[in-house]
C-alpha cells in the first residue's frame, strides 16, 4: 500500500509520466498539438531519468551522500530497487532517499578520536584531541571522580575503529556524567 502511495507521488511530481500496462515501461511524454485542447494526446518519447540521491545517516550523526543518475524503464522494478530506503524529498526529475545505518561513518573509522574537549565535555575529534576539529559531543566528564588512567587515555585520543569500541567508549564514561543538581 505504501509503494502505491509512493508511486502516486511521484508519478504526481513528474507529471509528464504515463505507464503502459500496470507493469510497463515508464516514459517522458510530450504534448502533441491538437485543434482543441481536450484532445490533446501525449506521444512517447524516452524512458525518464531522474537524479537520485542516497542519504545514508550514521550512528555518529555523520551523513554521507551518493547521487546517482537512473534512467527508469519501470516504476515497479524503481519502487523495488530502493524499498530499503526513504523517500524523504522528490522533484519532477529528482528524488533524495535517505537510510539508517547501524554503524560509524567512514571518517570515524579512519579518523575519529574520543576526547575531552576544554570544558570537560566528552567529545569525538577528527584527528588526536587539540580543541578544534570537533565532530560530535555527547556530556559533561566529572574529572573528580575520574581514574588517572582514563583521563590520560582521554588526553591522548581514543582511537573509534569500529562500532564496538564506539559503543564501549561511551558505556565506559557514561557513569562519569556530571549530575545536574535542581
Amino acid at each position: 500500500m505504501a509503494s502505491i502511495n509512493l508511486i502516486k507521488a511521484f508519478s504526481t511530481a513528474v507529471m509528464l509520466l504515463i505507464s503502459l500496462s500496470g507493469n510497463g515501461p515508464v516514459f517522458q511524454t510530450e504534448p502533441v498539438h491538437a485543434e482543441k485542447p481536450d484532445e490533446a494526446v501525449r506521444e512517447i518519447n524516452e524512458p525518464l531519468k531522474v537524479t537520485i540521491i542516497l542519504q545514508r545517516i550514521y550512528l555518529d550523526g555523520e551523513m554521507s551522500e551518493e547521487k546517482v543518475e537512473e534512467t527508469i524503464w519501470s516504476m515497479e522494478d524503481f519502487w523495488a530497487k530502493y524499498d530499503k530506503w526513504q523517500l524523504v524529498e522528490m522533484e519532477a526529475n529528482k528524488a533524495v532517499f535517505r537510510q539508517g545505518i547501524d554503524d560509524i561513518s567512514p571518517l570515524l573509522k579512519s579518523n575519529g578520536y574520543f576526547g575531552l574537549s576544554d570544558e570537560g565535555v566528552l567529545t569525538i575529534f577528527n584527528g588526536r584531541p587539540d580543541g578544534s576539529n570537533i565532530i560530535q559531543s555527547f556530556f559533561q566528564i566529572d574529572l573528580g571522580k575520574l581514574e588517572s588512567i582514563k583521563r590520560d587515555q582521554l588526553k591522548k585520543g581514543i582511537p573509534i575503529r569500529n562500532k564496538k569500541c564506539y559503543e564501549e567508549v561511551l558505556e565506559t564514561f557514561k557513569p562519569y556524567t556530571v549530575q545536574e543538581r535542581h
